[in-house]
């Protein structure tokens, strides 16, 4: 959820900060701050300020000279958004300071016993623990005092720590939180996300759980939090700086809206096997055989991620015929589920570091579960815990309010329900069929936005709702679910979803003039099911805002979506609804990079 920069180098650090707190405003935060130090001037230097980076730039003088220094934006858990609560924090001597992102569960525990000793705090948070057990630490090596407080920590982390007596170096942690290192010529960067690195290093090391690092200036070296060392291969981080960029667009929403056509040609290429009428998903580490042994798919993730899940789930229904569900993995994780050794489970999350989604990865691995993970984010902590999976190269998604990997995560599911389809009873005649359909979705997507003026003006007329439904019945539910999801993400208008099938049974009460209702209505054989719940809502003079592949007559008005295979049709029929929700969240003047209160990735529980 939580920003941090970190550099250690030769150049002046503060710009550098600065720059790297920009990259990560997406993430979601309410403060910011940062620390720096120099060997030439020894002493920590510190500016924190409530609300946005530029507020925090702003404050900092134009003597804040220093070569070392740590960065972080803060999304509150403990304490409300203030100057004091903000990060880093400094031990009672000042010498010692932490960022962190995640949340200390014995933090209370902790607190208690040091203000028993005299310790004072100044804040409201849970980090302000670490820095005092740092600095009351009797260790003589800076990584020793920290490795030596992680010992008594409970709860998740990514830190980074600098110390006035150690000018010379950073050391950082990782539990649960990401921490990703950037190597640089005779200088060194550390993140909480590539995004803030990428304008300086496309070579990264990324931290594994129960990891730290040392870092200077023009050297690194990575350990267990035993002290054992470990050995730190880099990457190549494929995305560059510009992808960060706006690219003429007002919001980065609208630009990752209309950068889909080309998302999902990246994922579609060089996986399509025209020959046998399948495709190739050779990260999956699954052969024919282990695949026929499937007996059933369990799809986990959160929100948008649960989403794209439920479209995945029935998609694996009907081309491979196994039984499929997805759940919240939130839930998941907490109801001591079955764990079955002919299930497949399946991961999804965007970055690829949900802690709920990754808590759930871990237990299911303890019990000896298979597990995939789809994500976009290459070397992300699901990406690593998983036996095998798919990246879905949907390319950085700045905004918080997921739209074009949520679309590329839907196609991804397509790909390994055809992938299991042609492995098991799937015909070839169904499998040409399917890559058809899926070759089509670029252009049926660019046609989509085509109609975006139209759209606009829909959602002009729809933003003065105060409430909204959103209906569909089997694939169009998911499909419902997440258009209602992105209207109160982006719009803040209260939005709820219901199969189609449920309105007899009680959101029939709520149907009035006020009250507008969009319905999924896509042209299968539930086209007639669905035209009578138009039916049903129009007899009570609800107004009805339907998506379908024709115009429907008992809707006042019809967004018509290109036809593709019925199997398909969800992934296309969620994108004229994303516009809806950004028009209505523009014509209200909302954040809409930035919603209250969410973030981009959420890395607490």
């Amino acid at each position: 959820m939580c920003g941090i920069v970190g550099y250690i180098g030769r150049r002046d650090v503060a710009p550098l900060l600065l720059e790297g707190l920009q990259r990560l405003e997406y993430r979601g935060y309410d403060s910011a701050g940062i620390v720096v130090t120099s060997p030439k001037t020894p002493g920590l230097k510190m500016v924190k300020a409530k609300g946005r980076v530029r507020d925090l730039e702003a404050k900092v003088p134009a003597r804040f000279k220093g070569t070392t220094g740590i960065a972080h934006t803060r999304w509150a858990t403990h304490g409300a958004p203030s100057d004091v609560n903000a990060h880093p924090h400094l031990d009672a001597e000042g010498k010692v300071a932490v960022v962190h992102n995640g949340i200390i569960d014995n933090a209370s525990d902790l607190r208690r016993k040091l203000e028993a000793d005299g310790v004072e705090f100044l804040s409201e948070t849970d980090t302000e623990v670490l820095t005092h057990l740092i600095g009351r630490s009797q260790a003589v090596k800076l990584e020793d005092k920290v490795r030596e407080t992680l010992r008594v920590i409970e709860g998740t982390y990514g830190i980074a720590v600098m110390h006035a007596d150690f000018p010379d170096r950073v050391v950082v942690a990782r539990n649960g939180s990401p921490v990703v290192l950037g190597i640089g010529e005779k200088e060194m960067f550390v993140a909480s996300d590539v995004a803030a690195l990428v304008a300086h290093t496309r070579q990264i090391v990324t931290l594994d759980d129960g990891e730290m690092a040392t870092l200077k200036a023009d050297d690194f070296r990575t350990y267990t939090t035993e002290g054992t060392r470990t050995t730190a291969e880099p990457t190549t981080v494929e995305w560059e700086a510009e992808s960060y960029d706006m690219g003429g667009h007002d919001t980065y929403m609208h630009k990752e809206i209309h950068e889909q056509a080309d998302a999902v040609d990246r994922v579609l290429r060089g996986r399509i096997d025209d020959r046998f009428s399948t495709v190739h998903l050779g990260g999956l580490n699954l052969d024919a055989r282990e695949a026929r042994k499937i007996r059933r798919v369990k799809i986990l993730g959160c929100g948008t991620s649960y989403h794209a899940g439920m479209i995945g789930a029935q998609m694996i229904e009907e081309l491979a015929r196994i039984p499929a569900d997805a759940e919240p993995a939130s839930e998941f994780r907490y109801r001591n589920a079955v764990v079955d050794p002919d299930t497949l489970y399946v991961a999804v999350s965007q970055s690829g570091e949900t802690y709920d989604v990754l808590a759930a990865v871990q237990e299911l691995k303890r019990k000896g579960a298979r597990v995939l993970g789809i994500v976009n984010v290459v070397g992300s902590a699901i990406a690593r815990e998983a036996d095998g999976g798919m990246y879905v190269h949907a390319g950085p998604e700045v905004c918080v309010v997921s739209t074009k990997c949520f679309t590329n995560t839907t196609v991804a599911f397509a790909l390994l329900a055809l992938h299991l389809g042609r492995t098991r009873d799937l015909s070839v005649s169904d499998g040409k069929r399917i890559i058809e359909g899926l070759r089509r979705l670029p252009g049926q997507i660019s046609e989509m936005l085509e109609q975006e003026a139209d759209i606009k003006k829909l959602a002009e007329d729809y933003a003065e709702a105060r409430s909204m439904l959103f209906i569909g019945r089997v694939r169009g539910y998911p499909v419902a679910r997440e258009a209602s999801l992105k209207l109160k993400e982006v719009s803040y208008i209260h939005a709820e979803a219901y199969p189609a099938s449920e309105l007899k049974h009680g959101p029939l009460a709520l149907i009035e003039p006020a009250l507008p209702t969009v319905a999924i209505v896509p042209d299968d054989d539930l086209l007639e099911k669905n035209r009578a719940a138009l039916e049903e809502i129009k007899a009570r003079s609800g107004k009805i805002l339907a998506v379908a592949h024709r115009e429907q007559e008992k809707a006042d008005q019809t967004i018509v979506v290109p036809k593709n295979e019925d199997e398909l049709d969800p992934i296309l029929m969620g994108i004229p609804l994303q516009l809806l929700a950004y028009h209505t969240a523009l014509a209200l003047g909302r954040d809409i990079d930035k919603p209250r209160n969410l973030a981009k990735s959420v890395t607490v529980e």
